[in-house]
């Protein structure tokens, strides 16, 4: 039997980095708003952050284990999909078996994983370590499907507000090919396509403390993620673990986040290895698109 003990370990977390800029809305004596990178006099200003994907550190986790006088290192990941990890040790002393490469691994969901067994160079002396963890949603090993997607609202006609590569918000790898469309808040949201639901936020209020506000996402068959954001408080219909239809109710649009207008930002996401990025999808039907940000959109 292992004795699990809590991981006393000061782990260095590596994330991707992070972009932000600004954005000036105004409305001028006619009445049209505008949005503008330029500062304006009396313009409200919305300063965007790229972290457009949930923060999962709290989900996955490194402990310890004692066995038979060596030192077990195990992952746990407590969320509904799997996790890409890679595992680096510094500063390595009186370990026997010291590690000279990253370890990477793919966690299945909900599951605990005995990574990597140190062995004392010396029984009198704890091993001792530094260890840097990196992470990922998703499995990089699985192929995305050719799929259209049915639009994900009820309701309509809408149109689209920003497209992919848009440079108001989608120029970064996690949002590049992310979809905007303006809608009333409150408009019925549902699943483009089956899967479980792996993560969901539901009680943000107003832009809050998360960029993507209240939102959906979905594990597809495929390895692919599709997430929804900007939705109404209190209007999510789905928990974490929950296996979804296509068309099955998710929210209610909303206006949360970083958001200048009522609208649903619709992205589908995979693992490119060590890292969440937007990929190019098509919906089932046209969506009419404006000539400019005009209107509201992320």
């Amino acid at each position: 039997m292992y004795k699990k003990i809590l991981a006393m370990l000061a782990v260095t977390l590596i994330s991707q980095p992070s972009y932000s800029f600004t954005v000036y809305k105004y409305t001028d004596a006619n009445g049209v708003v505008t949005y503008t990178d330029q500062a304006q006099t009396g313009a409200q200003v919305f300063v965007f952050n790229d972290r457009m994907v949930e923060r999962i550190e709290d989900d996955v986790k490194l402990e310890t284990r004692q066995q038979d006088g060596a030192e077990v290192l195990v992952l746990r990941n407590n969320l509904y999909a799997p996790v890409e990890v890679e595992l680096q040790l510094e500063q390595q002393k009186h370990i026997a078996n010291p590690i000279q490469s990253p370890l990477r691994q793919v966690l299945p969901a909900r599951s605990t994983t005995a990574l990597l067994t140190l062995m004392p160079s010396n029984p009198a002396q704890a091993v001792q370590y530094t260890p840097k963890l990196r992470y990922a949603l998703g499995d990089p090993n699985m192929q995305p499907s050719s799929t259209q997607y049915p639009l994900p609202w009820r309701g309509g006609p809408f149109r689209l507000t920003q497209g992919a590569n848009g440079k108001y918000s989608h120029f970064t790898a996690k949002s590049r090919y992310a979809l905007d469309i303006a809608m009333p808040e409150g408009t019925p949201i549902v699943a483009a396509r089956g899967g479980v639901v792996v993560k969901i936020e539901n009680q943000q209020s107003g832009r809050g403390t998360h960029p993507a506000g209240n939102f959906v996402r979905i594990l597809h068959d495929d390895g692919t993620m599709g997430v929804y954001l900007h939705l109404q408080k209190g209007s999510v219909l789905v928990t974490e673990g929950q296996r979804l239809e296509q068309g099955s109710p998710l929210a209610r649009s909303g206006n949360t986040g970083n958001s200048t207008g009522p609208h649903l930002h619709f992205v589908v996401q995979r693992n490119m290895g060590l890292a969440v990025e937007s990929i190019p999808f098509d919906f089932n039907q046209p969506v009419n698109s404006l000539p400019n940000f005009a209107i509201g959109g992320e």
